[in-house]
């Protein structure tokens, strides 16, 4: 669990009103956090992060624990960044089954490409790398993007993040296992496109 949702719990029953508002802005950061992974536009994660916070401020009831709160504002996060006005430049122009943008020959169930041989490190350093990272999760289907989200950058666990998408412990691994075949094996295809580009260069 998220160790400044912990802390911005205890701030909150707190009562103080300079620890209420340190969590606020605490919580307001984590949710613009990932209104910025999932809509891709600022402006739609300061609206996702402002109704959040709102609603949070409205509704503020006793959460049993950090597990409860961080359930609830992912879930609320959730919503209000699938009702988005706005579109990112990423968005397709239409919902796409992941099937479609699945690179061609590769299924949903192909093994990990074998040529999937960079270190976290080396996607660190690789900027490049990483911006095709980020196009690459824009352009999942939300529910796909949603879950990768939650799961590998939130880091809830597979039970909180069905909780929060509202569906079940194997559709959630489900939609993980297939999105983080998607962005592996995109990833792959670049890199390899990128070696290839290296190697005619230097030959």
């Amino acid at each position: 669990m998220n160790l400044h949702v912990e802390q911005a719990l205890v701030d909150l029953k707190s009562g103080k009103p300079e620890e209420v508002e340190r969590a606020l802005e605490t919580l307001q950061g984590i949710v613009y956090g990932f209104g910025m992974k999932v809509c891709g536009t600022p402006e739609d994660a300061e609206d996702t992060a402002q109704e959040t916070l709102i609603r949070l401020a409205r509704d503020l009831k006793e959460f049993p624990n950090a597990r409860a709160l961080a359930v609830w504002l992912y879930k609320v996060a959730k919503t209000q960044c699938l009702m988005s006005r706005r579109k990112s430049k990423y968005a397709p122009a239409q919902m796409l089954a992941l099937d479609a943008l699945m690179p061609k020959g590769s299924g949903t169930s192909a093994p990990l490409v074998k040529s999937w041989e960079i270190t976290p490190e080396e996607i660190t350093l690789k900027k490049e790398l990483r911006s095709k990272l980020e196009d690459a999760i824009l352009a999942l289907p939300k529910p796909y993007r949603l879950v990768l989200i939650l799961r590998d950058m939130e880091q809830l666990d597979t039970r909180e993040v069905a909780e929060v998408m509202g569906i079940s412990e194997n559709t959630t691994k489900m939609r993980l296992h297939r999105a983080r075949v998607f962005l592996r094996n995109t990833l792959a295809g670049y890199v390899q496109g990128s070696r290839c580009s290296k190697a005619e260069h230097h030959g």
